[in-house]
């Protein structure tokens, strides 16, 4: 039974939703779902009910939750005796733009919670640093590489437009579509190639940097853009996803760590938090 499972089960019972708890624990529905699932299986039970608005705990989710709560609770309260006795451990990691303000909170807040006494520091990935978090071509030859995250880019749209109730939308659909440009954005880039290769019009409406700036302008009606599959993105009041037909455009991101840190301890324990993110 892994602690894990128990803080996503704990999550779950305080909130009454599992929406909610993969708000909270910055992690997909799909993964605390198949928590629960763990949990009961491992115990032969059933631990909530699901209705509209949520779920209701079960006897067995009453019975399981102090003694959850108690094992999670110890858990931190190991963290805390022993990290009072050593010395700070510093951890200069690269971070680059747009990786999705939810999901990288809770990589961080993992981090922190599995090192002890960890001391961090965030720069850009250009910067000298012990690690970075970045993209799979950004990747040098001197660095290996542990994904985490695939984003796959989709057409963002106000949710008032007519074409928001499609399940996809055609190229040639995008012809003098109102557009929120950002730059740079290599995904983009393909999908403005894709657009002149079929002789279809990018007019831009609105030029930025980041993503964030980016959906929530889809949101304000002024345009449209081209938005990765992000939880807090998909949740977004205001705007609709659209996969564009027979164009896939896919963003590998990972952590980068240079060859010659492969046995520091430091960098294994981040790896390992790595490997079970992109699981």
């Amino acid at each position: 039974m892994e602690l894990r499972s128990l803080k996503y089960f704990q999550s779950v019972y305080e909130l009454g939703s599992i929406s909610a708890a993969a708000r909270s624990c910055f992690v997909s529905q799909p993964s605390i779902t198949s928590a629960i699932q763990h949990l009961e299986s491992t115990l032969s039970v059933t631990l909530f009910v699901r209705h509209a608005r949520g779920v209701i705990p079960t006897d067995a989710a009453n019975k399981l939750y102090p003694a959850a709560k108690e094992m999670t609770d110890n858990a931190k309260s190991i963290i805390n005796l022993f990290s009072q006795e050593t010395m700070p451990v510093s951890l200069r990691l690269g971070i680059m733009r747009s990786l999705g303000a939810q999901r990288m909170s809770y990589l961080l807040k993992e981090i922190t919670e599995r090192i002890e006494n960890v001391e961090l520091t965030l720069v850009d990935p250009e910067e000298p640093c012990d690690a970075r978090v970045v993209l799979a071509q950004s990747v040098t030859s001197s660095e290996s590489f542990i994904p985490i995250w695939q984003d796959k880019y989709q057409l963002g749209v106000p949710t008032s437009w007519p074409v928001a109730k499609q399940a996809s939308i055609q190229l040639s659909e995008l012809e003098s579509m109102p557009f929120i440009n950002r730059n740079p954005c290599d995904a983009l880039d393909k999908l403005k190639l894709s657009m002149v290769n079929q002789s279809v019009n990018f007019q831009p409406r609105a030029n930025i940097r980041t993503i964030e700036y980016s959906w929530q302008l889809v949101c304000a009606g002024i345009g449209a853009a081209l938005l990765p599959d992000w939880q807090e993105i998909e949740q977004a009041d205001g705007l609709t996803l659209l996969p564009i037909a027979g164009v896939e455009l896919t963003k590998h991101i990972g952590f980068a760590y240079k060859e010659n840190k492969t046995n520091s301890l430091l960098i294994k324990t981040v790896v390992d938090i790595c490997d079970e993110q992109e699981s």
